[in-house]
């Protein structure tokens, strides 16, 4: 099993843009080689015939063509609803 080291923690907290003091690596450093622990362990199970399983919720994307659809209304009409319109647009209050 691969074991991190102290200055691989502390790169790869260079890399997040994090300040770590000793302590906060060290307790990282063990969690990190838990992790990488599991996964070395996973690696050992067979999967021989396992389909990978990519989605789980079997929803696929509906797809439609990009059609432009007026509803019968004019976009004068439209227009004509709003409180303030200009160049042919609804002018609204600025949202920051």
């Amino acid at each position: 099993m691969t074991q991190l080291s102290h200055d691989d923690v502390q790169h790869l907290a260079r890399l997040s843009n994090l300040r770590l003091t000793d302590d906060e690596a060290r307790m990282l450093q063990v969690d990190l080689d838990n992790i990488v622990g599991y996964i070395t362990q996973l690696d050992e199970l067979d999967t021989t015939g396992v389909e990978p399983t990519y989605q789980v919720t079997d929803l696929e994307n509906v797809w439609r063509d990009d059609v432009v659809d007026t509803y019968d209304v004019a976009a004068s009409a439209l227009l004509a609803l709003a409180p303030v319109t200009e160049a042919a647009q609804i002018k609204v209050p600025k949202v920051l």
